[in-house]
Protein backbone atom coordinates (compact mmCIF):
# COMPACT_ATOMS: atom_id res chain seq x y z
CA UNK A 1 0.00 0.00 0.00
CA UNK A 2 1.23 3.29 -0.78
CA UNK A 3 2.65 5.38 2.64
CA UNK A 4 0.44 8.25 2.11
CA UNK A 5 -2.77 6.41 2.04
CA UNK A 6 -2.10 4.13 4.51
CA UNK A 7 -1.14 7.02 7.13
CA UNK A 8 -4.53 8.38 6.13
CA UNK A 9 -6.14 5.60 6.62
CA UNK A 10 -4.37 4.97 10.09
CA UNK A 11 -5.47 8.51 11.45
CA UNK A 12 -8.95 7.53 11.21
CA UNK A 13 -8.64 3.98 13.71
CA UNK A 14 -9.49 4.86 17.06
CA UNK A 15 -8.86 2.10 18.65
CA UNK A 16 -6.05 -0.71 18.85
CA UNK A 17 -8.69 -3.21 17.63
CA UNK A 18 -9.11 -1.34 14.46
CA UNK A 19 -5.46 -1.07 13.53
CA UNK A 20 -4.89 -4.55 14.49
CA UNK A 21 -7.41 -5.30 12.25
CA UNK A 22 -5.82 -2.79 9.69
CA UNK A 23 -2.13 -4.59 9.94
CA UNK A 24 -3.10 -7.59 9.54
CA UNK A 25 -4.96 -7.22 6.40
CA UNK A 26 -1.24 -5.91 4.85
CA UNK A 27 1.05 -8.33 3.31
CA UNK A 28 4.08 -5.84 3.63
CA UNK A 29 4.86 -2.31 4.97
CA UNK A 30 7.75 -0.07 5.00
CA UNK A 31 9.89 0.32 8.59
CA UNK A 32 8.21 3.47 8.34
CA UNK A 33 4.85 2.28 7.85
CA UNK A 34 5.20 -0.08 11.01
CA UNK A 35 6.82 2.47 13.54
CA UNK A 36 4.33 4.94 12.54
CA UNK A 37 1.27 1.88 13.39
CA UNK A 38 2.65 1.90 16.53
CA UNK A 39 2.93 5.35 17.24
CA UNK A 40 -0.76 5.37 16.48
CA UNK A 41 -1.56 2.67 18.84
CA UNK A 42 0.21 4.87 21.95
CA UNK A 43 -2.00 7.97 20.64
CA UNK A 44 -5.11 5.83 21.39
CA UNK A 45 -4.29 3.45 24.14
CA UNK A 46 -2.20 5.77 26.36
CA UNK A 47 -3.83 8.75 28.78
CA UNK A 48 -2.68 10.67 31.80
CA UNK A 49 -3.12 7.34 34.13
CA UNK A 50 -0.66 5.63 31.49
CA UNK A 51 -1.43 2.27 29.37
CA UNK A 52 -5.38 1.88 29.36
CA UNK A 53 -5.55 -1.66 28.27
CA UNK A 54 -2.17 -3.51 29.08
CA UNK A 55 -3.56 -6.65 27.61
CA UNK A 56 -2.78 -4.88 24.08
CA UNK A 57 0.87 -5.51 24.22
CA UNK A 58 0.03 -9.50 24.04
CA UNK A 59 -1.95 -8.99 20.75
CA UNK A 60 -0.44 -11.13 18.14
CA UNK A 61 0.08 -8.30 15.57
CA UNK A 62 1.75 -6.40 18.14
CA UNK A 63 4.01 -8.94 19.12
CA UNK A 64 4.67 -9.70 15.34
CA UNK A 65 5.52 -6.02 14.81
CA UNK A 66 8.04 -5.79 17.79
CA UNK A 67 10.09 -8.72 16.43
CA UNK A 68 10.55 -7.67 13.06
CA UNK A 69 11.95 -4.09 15.30
CA UNK A 70 14.20 -6.38 17.37
CA UNK A 71 15.40 -8.58 15.36
CA UNK A 72 16.16 -6.11 12.09
CA UNK A 73 17.24 -3.26 13.84
CA UNK A 74 20.11 -2.95 12.30
CA UNK A 75 17.97 -2.26 8.55
CA UNK A 76 16.18 0.03 9.75
CA UNK A 77 15.50 4.04 8.57
CA UNK A 78 16.99 6.30 11.34
CA UNK A 79 12.87 7.63 11.16
CA UNK A 80 11.55 3.76 11.48
CA UNK A 81 13.95 3.01 14.35
CA UNK A 82 13.51 6.52 16.61
CA UNK A 83 9.89 6.65 15.71
CA UNK A 84 9.47 2.92 17.30
CA UNK A 85 11.17 3.36 20.15
CA UNK A 86 9.36 6.82 21.60
CA UNK A 87 6.10 5.23 20.91
CA UNK A 88 7.31 1.43 22.69
CA UNK A 89 8.71 3.68 25.51
CA UNK A 90 5.34 5.43 25.67
CA UNK A 91 3.75 1.86 25.25
CA UNK A 92 5.73 0.80 28.90
CA UNK A 93 7.40 -1.44 26.82
CA UNK A 94 10.23 -2.71 29.60
CA UNK A 95 13.36 -1.16 29.19
CA UNK A 96 15.49 -4.12 30.42
CA UNK A 97 13.46 -6.19 27.40
CA UNK A 98 15.35 -7.77 24.79
CA UNK A 99 13.47 -5.72 22.33
CA UNK A 100 13.82 -2.03 23.73
CA UNK A 101 18.13 -3.10 24.35
CA UNK A 102 18.01 -3.49 20.90
CA UNK A 103 16.47 -0.33 19.51
CA UNK A 104 18.75 1.20 22.18
CA UNK A 105 21.75 -0.07 21.17
CA UNK A 106 20.69 0.50 17.48
CA UNK A 107 20.14 4.47 18.57
CA UNK A 108 23.18 4.35 20.43
CA UNK A 109 25.40 3.28 17.58
CA UNK A 110 24.01 5.33 14.64
CA UNK A 111 24.33 8.46 17.27
CA UNK A 112 28.37 7.79 17.77
CA UNK A 113 29.15 7.38 13.94
CA UNK A 114 26.96 10.89 13.66
CA UNK A 115 24.44 9.39 11.40
CA UNK A 116 21.57 11.10 12.82
CA UNK A 117 19.67 14.32 11.36
CA UNK A 118 18.66 17.24 13.17
CA UNK A 119 15.18 15.55 13.66
CA UNK A 120 16.66 12.55 14.53
CA UNK A 121 18.59 13.91 17.54
CA UNK A 122 15.54 15.51 18.38
CA UNK A 123 13.73 12.28 18.17
CA UNK A 124 16.40 10.16 20.23
CA UNK A 125 16.56 13.20 23.26
CA UNK A 126 13.00 13.13 23.58
CA UNK A 127 12.56 9.04 23.87
CA UNK A 128 15.80 9.29 26.53
CA UNK A 129 14.19 11.74 28.76
CA UNK A 130 11.11 9.55 29.17
CA UNK A 131 13.33 6.56 30.28
CA UNK A 132 13.43 6.84 34.25
CA UNK A 133 16.74 6.71 34.20
CA UNK A 134 18.72 7.81 30.56
CA UNK A 135 22.27 6.85 30.23
CA UNK A 136 23.51 10.98 30.94
CA UNK A 137 26.86 9.93 28.17
CA UNK A 138 24.26 9.09 25.19
CA UNK A 139 22.34 12.98 26.43
CA UNK A 140 25.61 14.92 26.81
CA UNK A 141 26.40 12.97 22.66
CA UNK A 142 23.26 14.53 21.97
CA UNK A 143 24.10 17.92 22.84
CA UNK A 144 27.51 17.96 21.72
CA UNK A 145 26.50 16.64 18.14
CA UNK A 146 23.01 19.67 17.89
CA UNK A 147 25.68 22.51 18.89
CA UNK A 148 27.92 21.47 16.20
CA UNK A 149 24.61 22.71 13.92
CA UNK A 150 24.42 25.85 15.91
CA UNK A 151 22.59 26.79 18.20
CA UNK A 152 21.05 29.93 16.75
CA UNK A 153 19.33 27.66 14.13
CA UNK A 154 17.05 25.51 17.14
CA UNK A 155 13.87 25.23 17.01
CA UNK A 156 11.58 26.09 19.76
CA UNK A 157 11.23 22.24 20.19
CA UNK A 158 14.85 21.43 19.81
CA UNK A 159 15.35 24.35 22.59
CA UNK A 160 12.97 22.73 25.17
CA UNK A 161 14.59 19.22 24.45
CA UNK A 162 17.89 20.33 25.16
CA UNK A 163 16.49 22.29 28.39
CA UNK A 164 15.47 19.23 29.65
CA UNK A 165 18.76 16.98 28.98
CA UNK A 166 20.79 19.53 31.20
CA UNK A 167 18.33 19.52 33.84
CA UNK A 168 19.23 15.84 33.90
CA UNK A 169 22.58 15.57 33.15
CA UNK A 170 22.84 18.89 35.85
CA UNK A 171 21.70 16.67 38.88
CA UNK A 172 24.62 14.58 38.18
CA UNK A 173 26.72 17.24 38.59
CA UNK A 174 27.65 18.54 35.24
CA UNK A 175 28.60 21.36 34.56
CA UNK A 176 26.76 23.50 31.10
CA UNK A 177 26.83 27.49 32.14
CA UNK A 178 28.41 28.67 29.02
CA UNK A 179 26.20 27.00 26.93
CA UNK A 180 22.72 27.88 28.98
CA UNK A 181 24.36 31.29 28.82
CA UNK A 182 24.14 31.55 24.85
CA UNK A 183 21.04 28.93 25.18
CA UNK A 184 19.37 32.00 27.79
CA UNK A 185 20.03 34.25 25.04
CA UNK A 186 18.84 32.43 22.33
CA UNK A 187 15.49 31.55 23.89
CA UNK A 188 14.84 35.24 24.75
CA UNK A 189 14.46 35.50 21.30
CA UNK A 190 11.50 33.31 20.70
CA UNK A 191 9.73 33.50 23.47
CA UNK A 192 6.58 35.02 21.19
CA UNK A 193 6.61 31.66 20.07
CA UNK A 194 6.12 28.91 22.35
CA UNK A 195 3.16 26.87 23.38
CA UNK A 196 2.03 26.98 26.38
CA UNK A 197 3.85 23.18 27.26
CA UNK A 198 7.19 24.61 26.35
CA UNK A 199 7.14 28.33 27.92
CA UNK A 200 6.34 25.70 31.13
CA UNK A 201 8.74 23.66 30.28
CA UNK A 202 11.42 26.05 30.01
CA UNK A 203 10.48 28.24 33.06
CA UNK A 204 10.49 25.05 34.89
CA UNK A 205 14.16 24.19 34.14
CA UNK A 206 15.26 27.42 34.46
CA UNK A 207 14.31 26.88 37.96
CA UNK A 208 16.12 23.75 38.28
CA UNK A 209 19.03 25.37 36.78
CA UNK A 210 19.06 27.67 39.38
CA UNK A 211 19.34 30.39 36.20
CA UNK A 212 18.87 33.67 38.86
CA UNK A 213 20.83 35.64 36.59
CA UNK A 214 18.42 35.01 33.04
CA UNK A 215 16.67 37.81 34.23
CA UNK A 216 14.69 39.35 31.03
CA UNK A 217 14.54 35.32 30.10
CA UNK A 218 12.62 34.76 32.83
CA UNK A 219 10.73 38.16 32.79
CA UNK A 220 9.74 37.51 29.19
CA UNK A 221 8.23 33.96 29.67
CA UNK A 222 6.56 35.34 33.01
CA UNK A 223 4.90 38.13 30.95
CA UNK A 224 4.02 35.24 27.76
CA UNK A 225 2.54 32.65 30.58
CA UNK A 226 -0.36 35.43 31.16
CA UNK A 227 -1.74 34.57 27.63
CA UNK A 228 -1.65 30.89 28.32
CA UNK A 229 -3.23 30.76 31.45
CA UNK A 230 -6.76 29.58 30.43
CA UNK A 231 -4.76 26.68 28.40
CA UNK A 232 -2.23 25.66 30.92
CA UNK A 233 -2.44 21.98 31.91
CA UNK A 234 -2.61 21.49 35.88
CA UNK A 235 1.08 20.11 36.29
CA UNK A 236 2.05 23.33 33.57
CA UNK A 237 0.66 25.95 35.85
CA UNK A 238 2.05 24.87 38.63
CA UNK A 239 5.49 25.14 37.09
CA UNK A 240 4.94 28.81 35.78
CA UNK A 241 3.63 29.56 39.49
CA UNK A 242 6.66 27.77 40.83
CA UNK A 243 8.85 30.29 38.28
CA UNK A 244 6.95 32.97 39.69
CA UNK A 245 7.78 32.27 43.51
CA UNK A 246 11.24 31.10 43.02
CA UNK A 247 12.26 34.03 40.23
CA UNK A 248 10.15 36.82 42.74
CA UNK A 249 8.10 37.59 39.62
CA UNK A 250 4.94 39.86 40.59
CA UNK A 251 2.88 40.38 37.15
CA UNK A 252 -0.32 42.03 37.81
CA UNK A 253 -1.98 40.98 34.80
CA UNK A 254 -0.89 37.57 35.35
CA UNK A 255 -3.03 37.86 39.00
CA UNK A 256 -5.98 39.14 37.00
CA UNK A 257 -5.01 35.78 33.98
CA UNK A 258 -5.60 33.54 37.47
CA UNK A 259 -9.07 36.08 39.18
CA UNK A 260 -10.69 35.25 35.36
CA UNK A 261 -9.31 31.17 35.03
CA UNK A 262 -9.57 29.81 38.79
CA UNK A 263 -13.45 30.43 39.41
CA UNK A 264 -13.87 28.87 35.93
CA UNK A 265 -11.91 26.26 36.47
CA UNK A 266 -11.84 25.44 40.23
CA UNK A 267 -14.29 21.88 40.48
CA UNK A 268 -12.09 20.65 37.66
CA UNK A 269 -8.79 21.89 38.87
CA UNK A 270 -6.08 19.52 40.45
CA UNK A 271 -5.81 20.67 43.90
CA UNK A 272 -2.27 20.42 44.09
CA UNK A 273 -2.95 22.99 41.51
CA UNK A 274 -5.03 24.65 43.64
CA UNK A 275 -3.04 24.83 46.59
CA UNK A 276 -0.20 26.22 44.86
CA UNK A 277 -2.32 28.92 43.34
CA UNK A 278 -3.18 29.90 47.02
CA UNK A 279 0.59 29.75 48.13
CA UNK A 280 1.42 32.04 45.02
CA UNK A 281 -1.13 34.59 46.28
CA UNK A 282 -0.17 34.16 50.35
CA UNK A 283 3.88 34.79 50.08
CA UNK A 284 3.21 37.31 47.37
CA UNK A 285 0.60 38.75 50.06
CA UNK A 286 -2.28 38.99 47.10
CA UNK A 287 -5.64 38.92 48.36
CA UNK A 288 -7.49 38.36 45.45
CA UNK A 289 -11.10 37.69 46.48
CA UNK A 290 -12.34 35.80 42.75
CA UNK A 291 -9.47 33.10 43.54
CA UNK A 292 -10.01 33.10 47.34
CA UNK A 293 -14.13 33.10 47.37
CA UNK A 294 -13.86 29.86 44.57
CA UNK A 295 -11.02 27.95 46.38
CA UNK A 296 -13.54 28.54 49.33
CA UNK A 297 -16.65 27.27 47.47
CA UNK A 298 -13.80 24.46 45.86
CA UNK A 299 -13.23 23.51 49.53
CA UNK A 300 -17.00 22.92 50.81
CA UNK A 301 -17.48 20.47 47.91
CA UNK A 302 -14.37 18.39 48.16
CA UNK A 303 -12.61 18.67 51.67
CA UNK A 304 -13.03 15.10 51.96
CA UNK A 305 -10.31 14.34 48.54
CA UNK A 306 -7.96 16.35 50.12
CA UNK A 307 -4.62 15.02 52.00
CA UNK A 308 -4.09 16.90 54.59
CA UNK A 309 -1.45 19.07 53.58
CA UNK A 310 -3.67 20.22 50.72
CA UNK A 311 -6.64 21.21 53.36
CA UNK A 312 -3.88 23.41 55.22
CA UNK A 313 -2.77 25.17 51.66
CA UNK A 314 -6.20 25.58 51.01
CA UNK A 315 -6.85 27.52 54.53
CA UNK A 316 -3.99 28.72 55.54
CA UNK A 317 -3.82 31.84 53.53
CA UNK A 318 -7.18 32.85 54.52
CA UNK A 319 -5.65 33.80 58.15
CA UNK A 320 -2.64 34.95 56.59
CA UNK A 321 -4.12 37.79 54.52
CA UNK A 322 -7.26 37.95 56.85
CA UNK A 323 -9.98 37.27 54.78
CA UNK A 324 -13.16 35.68 55.44
CA UNK A 325 -15.30 34.47 52.33
CA UNK A 326 -18.92 35.20 51.78
CA UNK A 327 -19.06 31.04 52.60
CA UNK A 328 -16.82 31.63 55.71
CA UNK A 329 -19.78 30.02 58.04
CA UNK A 330 -19.83 26.75 55.63
CA UNK A 331 -16.15 27.05 55.04
CA UNK A 332 -14.83 26.41 59.08
CA UNK A 333 -17.83 23.61 59.68
CA UNK A 334 -16.62 21.69 56.94
CA UNK A 335 -12.96 22.59 57.99
CA UNK A 336 -13.97 21.73 61.17
CA UNK A 337 -15.72 18.10 60.39
CA UNK A 338 -12.73 17.58 58.08
CA UNK A 339 -10.31 17.50 61.22
CA UNK A 340 -12.58 15.51 63.08
CA UNK A 341 -12.03 12.95 60.78
CA UNK A 342 -8.34 13.44 59.58
CA UNK A 343 -7.20 14.83 62.65
CA UNK A 344 -4.26 11.85 63.38
CA UNK A 345 -3.42 12.07 60.21
CA UNK A 346 -2.11 15.64 60.12
CA UNK A 347 1.77 16.20 60.76
CA UNK A 348 2.27 18.49 63.91
CA UNK A 349 3.43 21.54 62.22
CA UNK A 350 1.10 21.53 59.67
CA UNK A 351 -1.73 21.48 61.78
CA UNK A 352 -0.50 23.76 64.04
CA UNK A 353 -0.02 26.23 61.50
CA UNK A 354 -3.43 25.62 60.56
CA UNK A 355 -4.62 26.68 63.58
CA UNK A 356 -2.98 29.45 64.08
CA UNK A 357 -4.37 30.79 60.92
CA UNK A 358 -8.00 30.32 62.18
CA UNK A 359 -7.45 32.17 64.87
CA UNK A 360 -5.86 34.95 63.10
CA UNK A 361 -9.69 35.43 61.71
CA UNK A 362 -11.58 34.67 65.30
CA UNK A 363 -12.05 31.31 64.33
CA UNK A 364 -11.41 29.73 67.32
CA UNK A 365 -10.54 26.04 66.85
CA UNK A 366 -11.41 25.03 70.81
CA UNK A 367 -11.79 21.57 70.26
CA UNK A 368 -8.72 21.04 69.22
CA UNK A 369 -6.97 22.88 71.57
CA UNK A 370 -6.56 20.36 74.17
CA UNK A 371 -4.53 17.96 71.86
CA UNK A 372 -1.91 21.20 70.83
CA UNK A 373 -1.49 21.57 74.48
CA UNK A 374 -1.11 18.70 75.59
CA UNK A 375 2.67 17.23 76.42
CA UNK A 376 2.60 14.68 73.82
CA UNK A 377 2.08 16.98 71.09
CA UNK A 378 4.47 19.35 72.03
CA UNK A 379 7.14 16.43 72.16
CA UNK A 380 5.68 15.03 68.50
CA UNK A 381 6.39 19.29 67.54
CA UNK A 382 10.09 19.05 69.27
CA UNK A 383 10.48 15.86 67.55
CA UNK A 384 10.10 17.18 63.97
CA UNK A 385 12.16 19.93 62.17
CA UNK A 386 12.05 22.56 62.84
CA UNK A 387 11.00 21.74 66.27
CA UNK A 388 10.71 23.74 69.13
CA UNK A 389 12.10 27.18 67.24
CA UNK A 390 10.92 30.51 68.20
CA UNK A 391 8.34 30.85 65.10
CA UNK A 392 6.72 27.74 66.54
CA UNK A 393 6.83 28.79 70.02
CA UNK A 394 5.13 31.96 69.55
CA UNK A 395 2.29 30.92 67.49
CA UNK A 396 1.96 28.34 70.43
CA UNK A 397 1.76 31.57 72.70
CA UNK A 398 -0.51 33.46 70.36
CA UNK A 399 -2.87 30.40 70.77
CA UNK A 400 -2.83 30.50 74.12
CA UNK A 401 -3.15 34.31 74.34
CA UNK A 402 -6.35 33.95 72.05
CA UNK A 403 -8.31 31.79 74.08
CA UNK A 404 -7.07 33.34 77.06
CA UNK A 405 -8.77 37.05 75.65
CA UNK A 406 -11.02 36.08 73.13
CA UNK A 407 -12.54 32.48 74.64
CA UNK A 408 -12.65 33.12 78.47
CA UNK A 409 -15.20 29.60 78.98
CA UNK A 410 -12.39 27.48 77.41
CA UNK A 411 -11.67 25.70 80.30
CA UNK A 412 -9.35 22.81 78.60
CA UNK A 413 -5.50 22.43 79.41
CA UNK A 414 -3.12 25.57 79.91
CA UNK A 415 -0.50 26.17 77.35
CA UNK A 416 2.90 25.63 79.89
CA UNK A 417 5.46 28.56 80.39
CA UNK A 418 8.25 26.94 79.15
CA UNK A 419 6.94 26.78 75.76
CA UNK A 420 5.69 30.51 75.65
CA UNK A 421 7.94 33.51 74.39
CA UNK A 422 8.18 36.69 76.09
CA UNK A 423 8.15 39.04 72.74
CA UNK A 424 8.43 37.87 69.31
CA UNK A 425 8.38 40.26 66.69
CA UNK A 426 6.72 38.73 63.10
CA UNK A 427 8.74 38.94 60.08
CA UNK A 428 5.76 41.95 58.88
CA UNK A 429 5.61 43.71 62.49
CA UNK A 430 9.18 46.05 62.40
CA UNK A 431 7.94 49.55 61.10
CA UNK A 432 8.87 50.79 58.10
CA UNK A 433 12.25 52.67 59.03
CA UNK A 434 11.33 55.51 56.81
CA UNK A 435 7.93 56.05 57.78
CA UNK A 436 8.53 55.48 61.66
CA UNK A 437 11.14 58.40 61.49
CA UNK A 438 8.70 60.71 59.88
CA UNK A 439 5.85 59.87 62.45
CA UNK A 440 8.28 60.20 65.36
CA UNK A 441 9.35 63.60 64.43
CA UNK A 442 5.49 64.84 63.97
CA UNK A 443 5.03 63.20 67.83
CA UNK A 444 8.37 65.15 68.99
CA UNK A 445 6.43 68.39 67.26
CA UNK A 446 3.52 67.47 69.00
CA UNK A 447 4.26 66.76 72.42
CA UNK A 448 7.46 69.32 72.65
CA UNK A 449 9.68 66.61 74.82
CA UNK A 450 10.83 63.21 73.44
CA UNK A 451 10.33 61.96 77.31
CA UNK A 452 6.67 61.45 76.56
CA UNK A 453 6.64 58.51 74.06
CA UNK A 454 8.38 55.43 74.03
CA UNK A 455 9.30 53.76 70.60
CA UNK A 456 9.50 49.56 70.00
CA UNK A 457 8.19 48.82 73.88
CA UNK A 458 7.65 45.29 74.77
CA UNK A 459 4.97 44.20 76.64
CA UNK A 460 4.39 41.28 79.29
CA UNK A 461 2.12 40.05 76.30
CA UNK A 462 4.09 38.84 73.49
CA UNK A 463 3.72 42.22 71.70
CA UNK A 464 6.14 44.80 70.70
CA UNK A 465 4.17 48.48 70.52
CA UNK A 466 5.63 50.80 68.18
CA UNK A 467 4.94 53.73 70.17
CA UNK A 468 3.40 54.00 73.82
CA UNK A 469 2.35 57.52 75.24
CA UNK A 470 0.86 57.23 78.42
CA UNK A 471 -2.05 59.33 80.41
CA UNK A 472 -3.22 60.23 83.96
CA UNK A 473 -6.46 60.40 85.61
CA UNK A 474 -7.13 64.14 84.17
CA UNK A 475 -5.74 62.71 80.08
CA UNK A 476 -2.79 64.56 80.46
CA UNK A 477 0.59 63.07 78.89
CA UNK A 478 3.20 61.69 81.39
CA UNK A 479 6.85 60.47 80.60
CA UNK A 480 6.78 57.26 79.08
CA UNK A 481 9.29 56.34 81.90
CA UNK A 482 6.36 56.79 84.68
CA UNK A 483 5.09 53.72 85.82
CA UNK A 484 2.65 55.12 89.12
CA UNK A 485 -0.80 56.66 88.27
CA UNK A 486 -1.05 55.69 84.54
CA UNK A 487 -4.59 55.51 83.94
CA UNK A 488 -4.52 55.38 80.15
CA UNK A 489 -2.31 53.73 77.17
CA UNK A 490 -2.61 54.54 74.14
CA UNK A 491 -0.36 51.77 71.41
CA UNK A 492 0.17 53.61 68.01
CA UNK A 493 0.37 50.94 65.13
CA UNK A 494 2.48 52.88 62.48
CA UNK A 495 1.50 50.35 59.94
CA UNK A 496 3.62 50.87 56.73
CA UNK A 497 2.64 48.78 53.47
CA UNK A 498 4.59 45.67 54.30
CA UNK A 499 1.26 45.01 57.16
CA UNK A 500 -0.99 45.06 54.60
CA UNK A 501 -2.27 42.63 51.69
CA UNK A 502 0.01 44.01 48.44
CA UNK A 503 -1.78 46.92 46.74
CA UNK A 504 -4.58 46.75 49.32
CA UNK A 505 -5.68 48.45 52.74
CA UNK A 506 -6.47 44.93 53.87
CA UNK A 507 -4.31 44.37 57.00
CA UNK A 508 -2.10 41.39 57.41
CA UNK A 509 -3.92 38.35 60.12
CA UNK A 510 -0.99 38.90 62.20
CA UNK A 511 -1.19 42.52 62.40
CA UNK A 512 -4.81 42.33 62.58
CA UNK A 513 -4.53 39.92 65.78
CA UNK A 514 -2.15 42.20 67.27
CA UNK A 515 -3.86 44.99 67.43
CA UNK A 516 -7.32 43.41 68.55
CA UNK A 517 -5.27 41.80 71.64
CA UNK A 518 -3.97 44.65 72.82
CA UNK A 519 -7.36 46.37 72.83
CA UNK A 520 -8.63 43.41 74.45
CA UNK A 521 -5.69 43.87 77.22
CA UNK A 522 -6.24 47.59 77.46
CA UNK A 523 -4.49 49.55 75.24
CA UNK A 524 -6.28 51.93 73.42
CA UNK A 525 -5.23 51.16 69.87
CA UNK A 526 -4.71 54.03 67.56
CA UNK A 527 -3.75 53.09 64.12
CA UNK A 528 -1.38 55.06 61.59
CA UNK A 529 -1.70 53.65 58.46
CA UNK A 530 0.98 54.79 55.26
CA UNK A 531 -1.99 55.40 53.41
CA UNK A 532 -2.99 58.48 55.42
CA UNK A 533 0.66 60.34 56.13
CA UNK A 534 2.07 59.56 52.91
CA UNK A 535 0.95 62.84 51.17
CA UNK A 536 1.49 64.79 54.22
CA UNK A 537 4.64 66.81 53.33
CA UNK A 538 6.25 68.24 56.38
CA UNK A 539 6.28 67.96 59.97
CA UNK A 540 3.87 70.69 61.05
CA UNK A 541 1.51 68.67 58.47
CA UNK A 542 2.61 65.12 60.36
CA UNK A 543 1.65 66.84 63.87
CA UNK A 544 -1.55 68.68 63.55
CA UNK A 545 -2.30 64.59 61.79
CA UNK A 546 -1.55 63.00 64.86
CA UNK A 547 -2.99 65.21 67.18
CA UNK A 548 -6.53 64.73 65.30
CA UNK A 549 -5.85 61.23 65.44
CA UNK A 550 -4.73 60.63 69.22
CA UNK A 551 -5.98 63.70 70.87
CA UNK A 552 -9.52 63.96 68.66
CA UNK A 553 -11.58 65.49 72.13
CA UNK A 554 -8.52 68.49 72.42
CA UNK A 555 -7.95 68.96 68.12
CA UNK A 556 -9.20 72.35 67.31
Amino acid sequence: MDEQLFFKKLDNLCTSKEIFYFLSSLEVMSDTMASGALQRISEVEVDDSGLKNPGLLDNDVFRALCFQFEFESSRLSNTGLLNALQALIKLRVDPQSTLMISLLSESEERLGRGQLTAENLSALGESLLELESPSCVTLEQIVNHMQERGIERWSPREIVMVYKILQVTAREGKQWQNLLNRLNGVTLHTVSQLSPNFASVILNSLVVLRQTRAVPLVTALCKHSVKHVPYFTDHELVNVLEAFLYFGQKVQVFTEALERHVPKSIHTMHPQTVSKVMQYCCKKMILSKPIFDAVAEGFISSANKLTTDQIAAYIIPFGTLNYLPPSASSLFRKLEAVLHTQLRHFQPHTLLNLLHSCVLIQRYPINFLPKIFSPYFLQKLQAQPPGLNRVVMSQLTQLFLTVTLECPFYKGPKLLSKYQVKAYPTPHSSPDVHLFKRVKKGLLYLLKKRIYFASEVSTPYFYVIDIEIKLDEDGFVVPAAQLEEVHRRIALCVDGQNRFCARSHNLLGEEAIKQRHLQLLGYEVVQVPFFEIESLQNTRKMADYLHKKIFPCTYG
